[in-house]
């Protein structure tokens, strides 16, 4: 069954040719204007990947994004025509997986969504990691620290899983910036701390991830 994506933007041309774009790659996909309606169609249509714009009327893309994490997990991609590092920064605290900068390619859109999309799914070969009181189970995707199940965005499930595949290793940004997106982009190096900050939020009160400073973070064995 195609993988169904959900574009939440004010602009038509912009839908239109994202949506074709997407189609072409074997997508199904469903569109909104404005933020509340993309809540609405995002509760209804179930989605398995949301790309959503930044400035929108009735509700822009932080107040969604907010919204939307009180209730799922589902992958979420920002657009923008914003280039602020705060503005980035902000969006992936509040649970964004990715930031694009309008204007942008499509087909760049699409091969960021497929990486997005691959890390959700999982690895089949994958086995459960287990190191001290937390649990990861990659082939159900899920996280338990003291049999407490812990909800991650896949991007804070990617950057859990490399901190605990080899535990007191120091991981660089950008190692960890890789395993997340499969690729580094080195202007969101900076977006780790951000995800790294909501990880410990998430475990708290166990404080596991160690800050290196000037080098990276690493788990405490």
């Amino acid at each position: 069954m195609p993988k169904k994506i959900l574009l939440i933007d004010d602009e038509p041309e912009i839908v239109e040719i994202s949506r074709d774009y997407f189609k072409s790659a074997g997508y199904d996909v469903v569109t909104a204007s404005n933020g509340v309606n993309g809540l609405q169609t995002a509760r209804r249509e179930k989605p398995d990947l949301i790309v959503l714009d930044l400035m929108m009327p009735e509700m822009d893309g932080f107040d969604f994004c907010r919204a939307i994490r009180r209730e799922s997990d589902v992958p979420i991609i920002m657009l923008t025509a914003r280039v602020e590092e705060t503005d980035k920064l902000i969006g992936l605290e509040i649970g964004a997986d990715d930031y694009i900068t309008k204007p942008f390619s499509p087909r760049e859109l699409v091969a960021r969504a497929k990486v997005v999309l691959r890390r959700v799914s999982g690895d089949s070969s994958a086995e459960i990691i287990r190191v001290g009181n937390v649990l990861l189970d990659r082939t159900h995707y899920t996280v338990q620290i003291k049999k407490r199940e812990v909800t991650l965005t896949p991007t804070e499930f990617e950057i859990m899983a490399t901190l605990m595949s080899q535990p007191g290793r120091i991981f660089s940004r950008s190692q960890l910036l890789n395993a997340a997106h499969g690729v580094a982009f080195e202007s969101y190096e900076r977006a780790i701390d951000s995800h790294i900050r909501n990880l410990r939020h998430k475990l708290e009160p166990d404080d596991l991830i160690i800050t290196v400073h000037g080098v990276g973070y690493k788990l405490e064995a």
